[in-house]
């Protein structure tokens, strides 16, 4: 088995390949992030913010939205501003587990396609594995971007 070489984020397009791959660092996803999140989006389900309704739910305690999981995720990746001008599209998104207040996550990822725009960048669809701290995938998705 062979190491996947690492994306550098401040490459240009032309240098990129299919198979480069990254890893974030950890991110914690507190009760702040949580009723922040409802404030700004209107989704207060008793499931994200109501400790009492949560605890008799079938997680049997609150969790965290999965929007707010994939916003947090993409806040972990390391775009470069001068390479990565617009996220495009955020496909096949699978939510597979529940995230409790406190726990952890990143992202592990891989490029899986690229298309040429023009002479100065094209488009990078990679795929996403969001995880926790005991390795097990939370969100699985294909996200695509804008690079020059």
């Amino acid at each position: 088995m062979t190491v996947a070489e690492t994306l550098d984020w401040s490459a240009p397009f032309a240098a990129l390949t299919e198979g480069l791959a990254f890893t974030t660092e950890w991110r914690a996803v507190t009760e702040t992030d949580v009723m922040v999140f409802a404030q700004l989006t209107g989704d207060h389900h008793p499931q994200h913010v109501d400790a009492a309704w949560a605890a008799d739910s079938a997680f049997g305690e609150q969790i965290a939205h999965g929007l707010l999981v994939l916003s947090a995720a993409a806040g972990l990746v390391p775009f470069d501003p001068e390479r990565v001008v617009a996220l495009r599209r955020v496909g096949d998104a699978v939510f597979k587990r529940p995230v409790k207040l406190g726990d952890e996550i990143r992202v592990e990822g891989s490029v899986v396609k690229l298309r040429e725009l023009g002479d100065d960048g094209g488009l990078v669809t990679c795929r996403w594995n969001v995880v926790g701290r005991d390795g097990k995938t939370i969100i699985r998705a294909e996200v695509e971007v804008v690079w020059r």
